[in-house]
């Protein structure tokens, strides 16, 4: 596991309704939904951050969450805190307004403590929602590479 990915937090978005999936996620955030028997979508997102060494994560939530939590706190506490490894539910809880997330963006403003607590030198921004397979840690090499700023 590379020095970049151990200074990467993962902030994965994993608060959305999933409208468009209809009775699928008339109970279960859409990041909930299950894929395959017992994976759900967001084991994706999960599985890239872990095989690419990035072992702090955030998940940030906030419709019908309860499978979601159920689902990560099952299958994903594996990741030892001794080690500053872990995967961190973060439900919504109106940290800065009164309001619920008003979007992706919304949400990570709302998490900016969590953000400043863990202190890490790279934030990797994911949905929580999406079915794929990417090596992160080729993702960060690069962006240090280049100095940039975002990617």
């Amino acid at each position: 596991m590379s020095q970049l990915a151990r200074d990467t937090l993962a902030i994965v978005l994993a608060g959305g309704r999933g409208s468009r999936l209809g009775p699928l996620t008339d109970w279960r955030a859409k990041p909930a939904v299950p894929f395959g028997g017992k994976f759900r979508i967001i084991d994706f997102s999960l599985s890239n951050c872990v095989n690419s060494g990035v072992r702090r994560i955030g998940i940030c939530t906030q419709y019908k969450a309860q499978s979601l939590i159920r689902h990560v706190q099952r299958g994903w506490s594996f990741l030892d805190g001794r080690f500053r490894e872990f995967v961190e539910l973060l439900p919504a809880q109106q940290r800065v307004t009164s309001d619920w997330y008003k979007g992706t963006a919304d949400a990570v403003y709302q998490n900016l403590d969590i953000l400043r607590r863990h202190a890490p030198e790279y934030v990797l921004i994911l949905a929580g929602d999406h079915i794929y397979k990417m090596d992160y840690a080729r993702l960060l090499a690069e962006h240090v590479t280049r100095g940039a700023d975002v990617s």
